[in-house]
């Protein structure tokens, strides 16, 4: 490898909004994340649940005239 062309690659602390820390490798330092394997729902097999109902109604009401025009 080339001297001085490569960033310099150091130890860092990854840091979840849940708490989570991770130590790595990385060219930056102190990463933080929203979310990680401690606390995503894929890996936890915990579902949270997001106001998913209210938004298919406002989505449902807003476009119900071009559905009745479809519909015709």
């Amino acid at each position: 490898m080339k001297a001085e062309i490569h960033p310099k690659y150091e130890e860092t602390n990854i840091t979840c909004a849940c708490g989570n820390v991770i130590e790595v490798g990385s060219t930056k330092k102190d990463i933080r994340v929203e979310i990680c394997s401690q606390c995503h729902p894929f890996f936890t097999g915990k579902q949270k649940l997001v106001d998913t109902a209210g938004r298919i109604e406002r989505f449902r009401k807003k476009y119900a005239k071009f559905q009745k025009q479809n519909e015709k």
